[in-house]
């Protein structure tokens, strides 16, 4: 007993420093934020100060502890052995000049489409700090980022980016879609310019060469090394951040300012991470702004991809034009998973953005879920029945946004009869019944159902409206659907 009381003090204790530490690391932050939003053109000269003991410690509770170890091989558990002197020791590095990157492991992902993913695995006291660097800057940049940049910021999503847009082409005269890629992104940043970006904001130069030094760290893939002389690699953990400074400067601002200026018709923009889709009124406009993009992305050393770079007629006009000229209906575009299409209502058949999953991924998906219930295959049925609960709740949650029932009603389907079939031949004696497998099914696969509100095309404050309607509870799906998650 007297062992057991003595654990739980020692925990009350850790929770209580946890609490002071995390309290004064955010009246820290808070502080810099201030600054950042009275003055957009202040040059932070002394932020280097903030990645100290404490500010490595909250970054340490935020970082992934069961991601994969980089080329050090170090594991959080392992480090975790004496965290207090590890980090203390990382401390004392940074202040005496003795931190230095280290190389960044690559490793190699499928993608839906057959290729693969290049990710960059940095070590462990690199994404420490680098995840308090990320802290420290967000204080700063979120003041500065524009409405319609979603990808990878705190208190961003990629539903709110999906519900820009639909709004966006539902309440502004949209007929022309302007569906981007920016080739290799990540890949391609230019180091130069990466740093003139943040110079623009941080004067500190032992923050710039922070970053410096992680972009210029190299890679290690197979045991060979590899110097970077562009780009930053997927998966690191401050990369998120420098893509979304680097395309803040380099198309953000530009963008806002022609829409403004140089548009003749209504324009909406949606950017997640490199990923764009921008709608038009106008097809001289679109046109227009395709070349000029192109010729500003050359001079920061990107291109657009052409195969994935399209301007297609959509919108509320676009069936009834189509078909005045003899052509076939629509097209549609992908973004974030998801296929838009034009349709309309079944009740006023008024025009409406309809969305469904995208057909790959869903067959994607299945394919891995049939590879890993052949890895389960003679697991307890309870425990895969676990796992495959997770597994379909995961998938609706993302996938259930209105209109796509039918999609999340087969993938549903397909799972069931993916586990039946492998139920069916784990033994030859004993069958499973369809019977007795439906009991199966009530109790671990859920039911498909929309779990994303249905968004109002009128104004802003219709939607206002009708998140005042939801139920407390819902707090998340309110916040959602307030002005500043549908900037366009």
């Amino acid at each position: 007993m007297g062992k057991g009381l003595t654990a739980v003090r020692s925990l009350q204790r850790k929770h209580m420093l946890d609490s002071r530490v995390r309290e004064h690391v955010q009246t820290s932050l808070q502080g810099i934020a201030k600054k950042a939003r009275q003055d957009g053109k202040y040059r932070f000269c002394d932020v280097y100060r903030l990645i100290n003991e404490e500010m490595l410690l909250v970054a340490w509770s935020e970082i992934n502890k069961n991601a994969a170890s980089g080329v050090d091989r170090v594991t959080a558990a392992e480090y975790e052995e004496s965290l207090i002197e590890n980090i203390r020791d990382l401390v004392g590095g940074l202040k005496e000049k003795r931190y230095r990157a280290k190389l960044v492991r690559r490793v190699y992902i499928p993608k839906a489409d057959g290729r693969q993913r290049p990710l960059g695995i940095a070590a462990l006291e690199d994404k420490i700090v680098q995840q308090a660097v990320v802290t420290v800057l967000n204080q700063i940049y979120e003041e500065d980022f524009v409405g319609f940049s979603y990808g990878f910021r705190p208190g961003r999503s990629q539903h709110q980016a999906l519900d820009a847009l639909w709004v966006g082409i539902m309440r502004k005269k949209v007929n022309w879609i302007l569906d981007a890629d920016v080739r290799g992104f990540f890949d391609n940043l230019s180091h130069e310019w990466m740093v003139k970006f943040i110079e623009h904001r941080i004067a500190d130069r032992r923050i710039v060469r922070l970053i410096q030094k992680w972009l210029r760290a190299g890679v290690s893939e197979e045991g060979k090394w590899s110097r970077a002389e562009v780009g930053t690699p997927q998966g690191a953990v401050a990369s998120p951040l420098l893509a979304n400074i680097y395309l803040h400067y380099a198309f953000d601002l530009w963008v806002k300012h022609w829409r403004k200026h140089q548009a003749t018709g209504d324009v909406i923009v949606v950017r997640y991470a490199d990923d764009i889709v921008m709608g038009f009124e106008n097809h001289a406009d679109a046109e227009r702004f395709l070349q000029e993009w192109k010729d500003r992305l050359r001079k920061f050393g990107l291109e657009l991809h052409p195969d994935k770079t399209r301007l297609i007629e959509f919108g509320r006009h676009a069936t009834e034009n189509r078909k005045q000229r003899g052509e076939g209906k629509p097209e549609v575009f992908n973004f974030l998973g998801f296929t838009h299409m034009c349709g309309k209502t079944r009740k006023t058949g008024r025009f409406i953005v309809k969305r469904k999953t995208i057909r790959k991924r869903l067959s994607a998906k299945l394919g891995e879920l049939k590879e890993e219930l052949r890895r389960r295959w003679h697991q307890p049925v309870a425990e895969v029945g676990k796992w495959l609960r997770t597994v379909v709740q995961g998938y609706f949650n993302y996938h259930a946004v209105p209109g796509n029932m039918d999609s999340l009603n087969s993938f549903r389907a397909q799972v069931i009869w993916l586990w039946y079939r492998g139920l069916r031949r784990r033994s030859q004696r004993s069958r499973m019944t369809w019977e007795r497998f439906l009991s199966l099914v009530g109790q671990w696969i859920p039911s498909a159902k929309i779990l994303h509100p249905q968004l109002v095309s009128g104004l802003s404050s219709s939607i206002q409206r009708l998140a005042t309607q939801l139920p407390q509870r819902d707090g998340l799906l309110q916040r959602r659907l307030v002005t500043p998650s549908v900037t366009v």
